[in-house]
């Protein structure tokens, strides 16, 4: 089979695959519906079958057509990381490097690590987001993210995994709290009580919301706040109790009249992980972040 594919062919395929339609595909590839419709043609009859289904609500993928977008989409991918690689060269590191990361990675390890990277190369920009840690995986394995920082015992299949760092996420109580003096508490045991946390969109606020779901009741914090620090303010207010990372308690307590209670379910004590799809295949300024991340 000899496939006469060329790039533009490729990207119009991303197109019309993404957004369901034949039209507006040819829109963003600035081609007219005509021709647009003749290329997809010509892919088609190259691998002998159909690519897409087409009806009055626009159009949908076969299985060759799905396999089609899989590939297309890491051609472009790698074209791009070759760009990015070639421009500027000898100039020193350029870049844009997409960074998915849980909370406790944002909020304890990444202030530091990132200040040190970008500080050595300052032409290279980072956009930081926070994701859950099974969105994490899926968005490096789809290409929608250069790097990954994820926690727990989450599946990374063929993804290129590295130890990152540990941490444990602890109850924080008021200093004369009836809990204050527990060696251990379960999760489950303290919804009972007002609980303060971090907004709804928080990648931690989501993680103990389904944590609660699997214990069979509900968690709906009494009030939200912005940062693990407003947290412990409201909770040494007496306010309620909250659920944080160890090392952001431990370094907070030292100034407010709050305690820590060790979690004693499983999934508090969790290891961080550095994820790439390949670490040899990201572009120079990603690959450069990942090998600063990964070094002790």
């Amino acid at each position: 089979m000899n496939l006469h594919f060329d790039l533009f062919d490729l990207k119009l395929f991303v197109y019309v695959a993404d957004a369901r339609s034949l039209t507006r595909g040819a829109e963003k590839a600035c081609i007219s519906l005509a021709a647009a419709s003749t290329r997809i043609k010509q892919m088609e009859e190259a691998v002998g079958g159909k690519l897409l289904h087409r009806s009055a609500q626009g159009v949908s993928l076969t299985a060759a057509g799905q396999a089609v977008l899989y590939h297309a989409k890491r051609v472009m991918q790698q074209m791009e990381h070759l760009r990015c690689d070639m421009q500027d060269f000898g100039k020193g590191i350029k870049g844009h490097v997409r960074v998915f990361a849980n909370t406790t990675s944002i909020t304890e390890y990444l202030p530091q690590k990132l200040a040190g990277f970008l500080t050595q190369h300052p032409a290279v920009q980072v956009d930081l987001r926070e994701y859950l840690s099974e969105e994490i995986v899926r968005a490096v394995a789809d290409g929608e993210a250069d790097i990954g920082i994820l926690a727990g015992d989450v599946h990374t299949g063929e993804l290129d995994a590295r130890p990152f760092g540990r941490n444990q996420l602890v109850l924080v109580v008021p200093a004369a709290h009836h809990m204050a003096g527990a060696a251990s508490v379960a999760f489950a045991d303290t919804l009972d009580e007002q609980h303060v946390g971090l907004h709804h969109g928080s990648a931690i606020h989501r993680f103990l919301q389904r944590r609660a779901e699997l214990a069979g009741r509900g968690f709906n914090p009494r009030i939200q706040v912005s940062s693990f620090e407003a947290i412990c303010l409201m909770i040494e207010a007496g306010v309620g109790v909250g659920v944080l990372p160890a090392s952001s308690a431990q370094r907070l307590s030292m100034a407010m009249r709050i305690a820590t209670v060790a979690l004693s379910d499983a999934w508090a004590e969790r290891e961080l992980k550095l994820i790439a799809r390949s670490r040899e295949q990201l572009p120079a300024s990603a690959r450069e972040l990942f090998d600063h991340l990964v070094a002790p």
